[in-house]
């Protein structure tokens, strides 16, 4: 894929595809409830349609179609034993979240995804879940999948998780359902809340106090409605595409706004961005809005602590703005981005530095000395979707042509990603 600098602005709306989180949940949830669940503006993404098939292995119809998916929910016991292997393809959280379904069922399994999951620590997920008298173990011995995982009833826990992961907390707060009291997770800080909320309206009693939620195990969960609304992971790429091409001025269609995952808004007015939300609203406890965003002038700021946990995925893509910025940005305590689909710490420090920027790695983060002049490279995206993505908005920005090597990874979370960048330029 190769992308030449604007020499016009960008101008229009856009309506990004449904939250990928939340799409996985639902397909999830709306499996362990009894009755129908009906979910529309889901992402049709490979990781998503991954958990789809996991399911459908499980003895779970889903009927899935352009205007909506329909979850034949079985109940919390309703799932059987598959045939086969269950392949979560490139998707972390397919992986550790259905490892907690599965810890608590009457049937074993193995479960496996692609290259890079198998490179991705699952002894985060492990640990807790041995903690509740799981059977799970890592086939290779090295704490990462593929992963034999056999059922049987839990015991619930009070789990004090090291890392602030949405992950590995609705990895245990999903086993929790077949524990046998209350099963609680309290992070270092808050993660996003998306099991929370969701699993809440399909009838689960939680509980969340500061950055510990609890929950009651065997519920009886009921198919319920839902609108996943826009992923702010995805509009972040037309929010640093607006805020840095001059004259540009962008609408972004019912962003999902949860304030466990605006960071990237926070970081950008820090940095002096104009980004008005219009039309704010809620659904099903996400909030959600239109963002306005027009081209500013910016500067650096410092990102760090409980702020990471709510814009992980933004990181590499904030780079990105803050290579543009004029002063320093800092990120720290973001170690977290070296275990996701590549190590995207030192990815983002050699590809910006491969386009002109002032950059430096550090053990949890990175310092970028923006403002300086840049210019296209040939970035390799690693099969990363986000990195491709981040690349893909730096070289609208940088002088001459930037080439994205196996572009195509997009598909993961972004299937329309180009011809929606390809329509802002020609708005």
């Amino acid at each position: 894929m190769k992308i030449q600098k604007l020499s016009k602005p960008l101008r229009g709306e856009i309506t990004i595809p449904g939250d990928k989180s939340i799409s996985h949940r639902a397909v999830m949830f709306g499996a362990l409830a009894e009755g129908i669940t009906r979910v529309t503006n889901f992402l049709q993404g490979a990781d998503c349609l991954s958990t789809i098939s996991c399911f459908r292995n499980m003895g779970i119809q889903i009927d899935n179609s352009p205007e909506e998916i329909v979850i034949h929910g079985k109940g919390l016991h309703g799932l059987s034993a598959p045939a086969c292997t269950l392949d979560t393809g490139n998707s972390g959280t397919t992986t550790r979240l259905i490892s907690g379904i599965l810890a608590g069922q009457n049937f074993s399994c193995t479960l496996t995804g692609d290259e890079s999951i198998q490179s991705r620590p699952m002894g985060r997920i492990i640990k807790p879940l041995t903690m509740m008298g799981a059977s799970i173990e890592s086939v290779k011995g090295n704490n990462c999948a593929p992963l034999a995982i056999q059922g049987h009833p839990l015991h619930s826990i009070h789990y004090d998780s090291p890392v602030a992961s949405a992950q590995v907390k609705s990895c245990v707060l999903l086993a929790g359902l077949y524990g046998d009291g209350i099963t609680s997770v309290t992070e270092p800080y808050l993660s996003r809340n998306h099991t929370e909320l969701m699993l809440s309206h399909f009838g689960a009693q939680i509980t969340s106090e500061g950055s510990t939620a609890s929950i009651q195990a065997d519920p009886k969960l009921h198919g319920l409605d839902i609108a996943v609304p826009g992923d702010i992971s995805s509009a972040a790429y037309f929010i640093a595409a607006g805020l840095l091409v001059p004259g540009s001025e962008v609408l972004i269609r019912n962003v999902g706004i949860n304030p466990t995952r605006d960071g990237i808004l926070r970081v950008c007015r820090a940095m002096g961005a104009d980004i008005q939300l219009l039309n704010v609203k809620e659904a099903a406890g996400e909030p959600t809005a239109d963002l306005l965003v027009r081209h500013s002038t910016l500067h650096g700021t410092v990102i760090e602590g409980e702020l990471i946990p709510t814009l992980i995925d933004e990181i590499p893509v904030i780079a990105v703005i803050a290579a543009f910025a004029e002063g320093t940005t800092i990120i720290r305590n973001a170690e977290e981005l070296k275990v996701k689909e590549s190590n995207r710490l030192d990815i983002m420090v050699t590809e910006l530095k491969a386009m002109g920027c002032d950059i430096e790695g550090t053990d949890d983060g990175m310092i970028i000395h923006g403002g300086k002049p840049m210019h296209g490279a040939v970035i390799d995206s690693r099969l990363d979707h986000r990195i491709a993505m981040s690349f893909a908005i730096a070289g609208l920005a940088a002088d001459g042509e930037t080439e994205i090597l196996r572009g195509e990874c997009v598909n993961i979370s972004y299937p329309e990603f180009y011809s929606d960048l390809n329509r802002l330029q020609n708005a």
